[in-house]
């Protein structure tokens, strides 16, 4: 992981991660309701399942579970 092209990859995943999701975690206090809202907060998931899996291609499976745990603790 020290590529400088591989950790600015690994920053922007989990940039993308935090985005996916603070915005579900807005869908669940947001104006929708319903069926509209659960297949907004389910999109954020499996995008977030999406880019944990590049994540792990990229620097493993341990340190990509320990990352998004991080990222989510924090948001």
């Amino acid at each position: 992981m020290r590529n400088p092209e591989c950790i600015s990859e690994v920053a922007r995943l989990m940039q993308q991660i935090t985005l996916e999701y603070e915005a579900a975690k807005r869908g669940m206090s947001g104006l929708a309701y319903g069926t509209a809202q659960h297949a907004f907060i389910t999109a954020r998931m499996e995008n977030m399942g999406i880019i944990q899996d590049e994540l792990q291609q990229l620097i493993g499976e341990d340190k990509a579970i320990k990352l998004v745990a991080q990222a989510l603790e924090r948001a």
